[in-house]
């Protein structure tokens, strides 16, 4: 049963600019590895029955808990990133994607670009 090697990981490569780079240690460029099946809702503890594919919204709160290092208001806001935050997964606006429903799959490039700046 070699099921496992669709299943058991997505290998992602992430990116922020625009001065969200700042918020996760100052690194533009992330690779990851995330689960490919998570729960339902993010949190939960994951039994079978109740599993998804990872989608966008599951990687906004991973990003959250393992790689944000500061001031989680300016990156998420309502379970989301915030407004003003631009979001490309393989370079196609996420919104053309069907947003956080979007499921990830194993190369995908996801970018987040802040379009918010002081002045």
């Amino acid at each position: 049963m070699s099921d496992s090697s669709e299943s058991a990981s997505v290998s992602l490569k992430i990116e922020f600019s625009g001065g969200l780079e700042l918020l996760f240690s100052n690194q533009r460029s992330h690779k990851l590895k995330i689960p490919a099946q998570v729960p339902k809702t993010y949190g939960d503890a994951a039994s079978d029955s109740d599993n998804k594919p990872a989608d966008i919204t599951f990687l906004i709160h991973y990003l959250r808990d393992n790689l944000l290092k500061e001031r989680v208001e300016l990156f998420m806001e309502n379970g989301t990133v915030r407004p003003g935050i631009l979001v490309l997964v393989n370079d196609t606006d996420w919104e053309l994607e069907g947003e956080g429903d979007y499921v990830l799959k194993d190369g995908d490039e996801v970018v987040f670009i802040s379009t918010l700046h002081g002045g």
